[in-house]
């Protein structure tokens, strides 16, 4: 393995520093510019988007492509239906992906890229709408363009001022501003998104709801309001949930009986025994839909720094206990 001289390694940081910095200054130079034209531009392709009753086809060709990937893999999973075709494969038949009802985004530096300007003219005749993103604003595609973003750079990060390094980043910040601005517009939700990443730990995070995890049938502590003490720590110890709930005749919730509860009984009376189960118990506890996300109960408990939580029905009937 090749060792760096210590005049290599801080010649390798500054480079870094510089491709940083020279990248984010890109990214902050289109949010100055995002205004007057070029931001009625932006909100066009967005309304563009909203309005597509097809599909959304991302293309490009190059790292424009690699960024145009990305970008129509953010779309499809943020609700709006997208795919990336080639250029140069559309030229071979798979323009006949495009329809009438599509929307075509184009993403080219220099906005003269000859596979992307050889099939637009026929994209636009097909009757599907054209959103360019390119660095040149009186290009080719630019010009054919429904609607045209300018995510012109005024240097690549590259020392050589060539590889696309700044301008692929302000492509792909852009693009994601687009989608950003989609999802919003179409009121796209965590559940939505949770649909479209059920795998991950994010989706299960998301589709997972109370009455997924929540205790119920013959592992639900529950005790009779009439009962006795004794009966009550019965329950909790078979259940081994350090609580048990307590219902009336109806089933409704109207109290709960928890290890802490014991404690503080003892401390006050040795002679417990006696004591009935509503003087014992902790009236009105905070109950849960079974419908409600998981994570919702999680952060209900913490916030409430409690250790169990009861889930009942819209009539405060009781369902199950997490």
């Amino acid at each position: 393995m090749a060792n760096l001289t210590t005049q290599q390694n801080q010649r390798a940081i500054e480079l870094a520093q510089e491709t940083l910095q020279i990248e984010g200054d890109a990214i902050l130079n289109l949010k100055r510019n995002l205004i007057n034209k070029n931001a009625e531009q932006f909100a066009h392709a967005v309304e563009l988007l909203l309005g597509c009753k097809g599909r959304i086809v991302v293309s490009g060709i190059g790292k424009s492509g690699h960024i145009g990937k990305k970008v129509a893999a953010t779309f499809a999973s943020t609700g709006s239906p997208a795919f990336f075709v080639h250029p140069a494969e559309a030229s071979h038949g798979d323009l006949g992906m495009v329809t009438q009802y599509d929307v075509f985004v184009a993403f080219s530096n220099s906005g003269e890229t000859s596979e992307l300007t050889a099939i637009v003219p026929i994209i636009k005749r097909t009757g599907a709408k054209l959103i360019a993103l390119t660095g040149n604003p009186t290009s080719s595609l630019a010009e054919l363009a429904d609607a045209h973003i300018n995510v012109g750079v005024e240097k690549e990060a590259c020392p050589l001022n060539l590889a696309p390094t700044a301008s692929t980043t302000a492509a792909l910040a852009m693009g994601d501003a687009l989608a950003v601005a989609l999802l919003d517009a179409q009121g796209f939700r965590p559940e939505d998104f949770a649909r479209s990443h059920p795998g991950g730990s994010l989706g299960r995070k998301l589709l997972t709801h109370v009455r997924d995890v929540m205790r119920s049938g013959l592992e639900l502590p529950k005790t009779k309001f009439d009962a006795k003490i004794t009966d009550a720590l019965l329950e909790i110890t078979a259940k081994r949930m350090g609580m048990t709930v307590i219902i009336d005749a109806h089933e409704k919730v109207i109290g709960i009986f928890t290890d802490g509860d014991l404690r503080r009984l003892i401390e006050k009376n040795s002679q417990f025994q006696n004591t009935s189960l509503q003087e014992a118990m902790t009236p009105n506890p905070r109950t849960i839909s079974p419908d409600v996300l998981a994570a919702e109960a999680v952060e209900m408990m913490e916030r409430h720094r409690i250790n169990q939580l009861v889930v009942a029905d819209a009539d405060g009937r009781l369902i199950g206990a997490l």
